[in-house]
């Protein structure tokens, strides 16, 4: 039986066409039937999968599942609701971005998965380098993993132009140690939502990313 209805997309598809608090509240029932409380029991069943290989793992869905209101105090959009639903699958929770963890979308567009470090802070940057460039063999090893390559391509992420003068040499042998970021991702079919073994797809890929992962961000 599949976690979603195809109401499930087709809720957000209206909300873009009516971003607004009164089409909310009148469709309110609706989004918990058909989006809240499914997202909530599919976001449980990936948090139970996780932790089976990662224990420290041990939160509620409610830690890990992002709000659904965004955040319009600086934004020229003042659409008060996201197209999507998300969560982040790690120690912390959502407000973890230091731990090894997995990042999930679900909405009319595209089923999007993503691990890595997205948004390092200036230090995690600088371990994250400090790191790649001791270890340049491991790292390459893990960047031509077959399972990382089949899951996620290569690893993604904005560049900088100039890099500390510590970098630099080691740089010539690997170039991504330019990069700022160092995440990797994968997109599915809006309608793979509807898919009964989604869990099953996002454990894949959680596998095909945990050593790199860890690599980067134990």
């Amino acid at each position: 039986m599949a976690w979603f209805t195809a109401d499930f997309n087709r809720f957000f598809k209206e909300l873009a066409a009516n971003n607004n608090k009164d089409w909310f509240d009148a469709n309110r029932t609706r989004y918990f039937k058909s989006v809240k409380e499914p997202f909530e029991a599919f976001t449980g069943e990936v948090i139970q999968r996780v932790a089976k290989i990662d224990p420290k793992v041990k939160i509620e869905p409610k830690e890990a599942i992002f709000r659904i209101n965004r955040d319009v105090r600086f934004s020229k959009d003042k659409a008060p609701y996201k197209l999507n639903r998300s969560a982040l699958i790690a120690v912390g929770g959502r407000k973890d971005m230091q731990s090894p963890g997995i990042y999930y979308e679900l909405g009319p567009e595209a089923v999007r998965i993503y691990g890595g470090a997205y948004m390092p802070d200036k230090e995690l940057l600088l371990r994250i380098r400090t790191r790649i460039a001791k270890n340049p063999a491991k790292f390459k090893t893990l960047c031509a993993d077959k399972d990382f390559v089949k899951y996620f391509g290569a690893m993604q992420g904005e560049k900088n132009k100039l890099l500390p003068p510590e970098f630099k040499a080691a740089a010539v042998k690997e170039p991504l140690l330019f990069n700022k970021q160092f995440y990797y991702g994968a997109e599915l079919p809006a309608k793979a939502v509807v898919d009964p073994k989604l869990p099953e797809v996002f454990i894949a890929h959680f596998k095909a990313m945990a050593d790199m992962s860890k690599f980067l961000l134990e």
